[in-house]
């Protein structure tokens, strides 16, 4: 009877309500309004009016909970916090809800009320009559009771949801040029795990990354044996043929490597300083332990610094990705989500890279195409026992290993020593017979095609397109005997830091350093020029013309020169710019 809204008392037609539960006629109205409400509320057409207003009006608040202001310091910039939900960038919102989460702030998502009820109102209360008003009534209880906090609800999700979304594309983006860094290759490396008072950790490894000696030495404070330690150093390098020197850039690494690059050698020898993060969390690992099951942490985490050097894929492969430290808020998104965007990431680079079935580990095996952590097992296990694949096809003599695992892995596994050269290229088995009729048609030998530049550029291969194979196959063909077993990775680059700054203090407004792209969030990235703390370049600073994703301007691992605008030595925060510099 409200809803068709007849003239008439409303109050004397509640009386023929009044009955069992129903004590009197306002209970009676209140209860003819609480349906109403709900109606409201389950109404799709209220509920898509209100959503389309909150897609484009709606307004994300913080406030710090009276009492925390101290506590909640580091959220400072969220303490009287508004922005429009729809532009509010990722990384804020993370920061909101992870100090909601702590207890530190209090967040909310509105729209302008009176904008929502002049939608909703005329669409249930349709004339003058009294019935009407207690119409309008209840359609605004159920708006505030129950419609708005639903929606609110529902865009919290929806922005959780986006933001989610973004700083797992920003890690999976971060992880994947951390993996693809550039390798030293097969040489003979030192690897230093840097520290003061528990001494520097040496371990010298061969060109394949076995452990071949360890030493500690104390160069710094308080032992100060810094012509003991220089000896020893020079004396590894000499025993053990060093080529190359890695550093750890943590606790204690500029003073390392200062002391490292000062010592005389009898031969040239590259300093690099590594990152570490996650060294730590390998150290400790099962993996670890079954690699180096009679050492301590210190030596494995020297021995995973020194590793990073010559293949970074093959080292950080063996770390949960979540602890290489390239993310953003990645503790606070969806963690199903987050694993399977990083594992698919780490596929796609070893795919991209390729895998010696002879000499990887199964680590890395486990991400090649088609295997997984069983049959990659199963690899290792059968080298063990019958030695080094002589070619591709030998792989189907592994147990459990068939033909489909051996068509999505066979091209992504290389055979250095195989007779048939292809063996030790990406081109796939199921393509060999292609290569063999290139070769023929030139009156050559595959081992001849491979890598002659003269030959590859007479083939027509118009010729050898079939309902099968298409142009862009036999394009990745032709491009892989020009460069066969190419690494997709660019050459390791060594950078100076500047040898006059040892800590915050030493940093000044105006000064231009040398630095290494550390991280890169949404809004801008971080860099390392030799301190404990790593100077933040925001996305305004980051080029002379307006960019909307940092990636567009640096990649993980970049040197660059920066402009230090900003120190706060009490927050510990350094402000850069990379405008007009690179």
């Amino acid at each position: 009877w409200l809803m068709s809204q007849r003239r008439g008392s409303v109050e004397t037609k509640a009386t023929e309500f009044i009955k069992g539960d129903v004590a009197d006629i306002d209970e009676a109205l209140k209860g003819a309004r609480d349906i109403i409400a709900e109606l409201v509320n389950e109404d799709a057409e209220a509920r898509n009016k209100v959503r389309y207003i909150f897609s484009r009006e709606a307004v994300i608040t913080s406030k710090v909970v009276k009492g925390k202001e101290e506590e909640a310091e580091k959220y400072k910039d969220y303490f009287d916090f508004s922005s429009a939900l729809a532009k509010c960038p990722s990384h804020r919102l993370l920061a909101i809800r992870r100090a909601e989460g702590e207890g530190l702030l209090r967040a909310s998502i509105s729209v302008d009320d009176e904008r929502c009820l002049d939608q909703l109102v005329p669409m249930y209360a349709i004339n003058d009559t009294e019935a009407a008003d207690h119409v309008e009534e209840a359609v605004v209880d159920g708006y505030k009771r129950l419609l708005r906090p639903s929606i609110e609800t529902e865009f919290a999700n929806l922005s959780k949801e986006k933001a989610d979304e973004s700083a797992i594309k920003v890690f999976a983006d971060n992880l994947r040029q951390l993996l693809l860094a550039p390798p030293l290759g097969q040489q003979r490396i030192l690897g230093v795990d840097p520290g003061y008072r528990s001494g520097c950790k040496l371990v010298c490894l061969d060109e394949q990354g076995n452990l071949l000696h360890n030493e500690t030495i104390y160069p710094h404070p308080p032992q100060n044996e810094f012509s003991k330690a220089a000896s020893k150093v020079s004396m590894l390098i000499s025993t053990y043929k060093i080529d190359a020197i890695a550093i750890g850039n943590g606790t204690a690494s500029r003073e390392t490597e200062r002391f490292i690059t000062n010592i005389r050698y009898d031969k040239e020898v590259k300093v690099f300083v590594v990152s570490e993060s996650g060294a730590s969390v390998y150290s400790a690992s099962k993996i670890a332990r079954e690699e180096f099951p009679e050492y301590d942490v210190t030596v494995r985490g020297a021995v995973s610094i020194g590793r990073r050097l010559s293949d970074p894929l093959a080292e950080l492969v063996k770390i949960d990705a979540k602890s290489i430290g390239v993310g953003q808020y990645q503790h606070d998104v969806d963690q199903t989500k987050l694993k399977r965007s990083l594992d698919q990431t780490v596929e796609s680079c070893v795919n991209l890279v390729g895998v010696n079935v002879n000499t990887a580990s199964k680590q890395l095996l486990t991400y090649v195409s088609g295997l997984g952590e069983s049959l990659a097992q199963k690899i290792v296990d059968y080298r063990i026992e019958n030695g080094a694949f002589e070619s591709r096809k030998e792989l189907m003599k592994v147990p459990r290993l068939g033909a489909k695992a051996f068509e999505q892995a066979a091209g992504f596994l290389r055979i250095p020593s195989a007779s048939n050269p292809l063996d030790n290229s990406a081109v796939h088995p199921e393509s060999y017979y292609i290569v063999e009729k290139m070769a023929k048609d030139l009156n050559s030998s595959v081992k001849e095609l491979i890598g002659n530049k003269q030959f590859i550029e007479n083939i027509d291969i118009q010729r050898y397109k079939t309902d099968m194979v298409g142009t862009e196959t036999l394009t990745d063909i032709l491009q892989e005997l020009e460069k066969p077993g190419r690494d997709p990775r660019s050459k390791v680059q060594v950078l100076e830091f500047d040898s006059s700054i040892r800590t915050i203090n030493d940093v000044k407004e105006g000064i231009i350093v040398n630095g290494i792209v550390t991280n890169i969030t949404n809004f801008g990235c971080f860099v390392d020029f030799g301190i404990k703390e790593n100077g933040l370049v925001h996305i305004s600073e980051m080029a002379d013309r307006f960019i909307s994703n940092p990636a567009e301007v640096v990649s993980l691992h970049q040197h660059v020169k920066v402009k230090v605008i900003s120190v706060d030595l009490e927050r510990k925060r350094i402000q850069l710019s990379l405008r007009g510099l690179n």
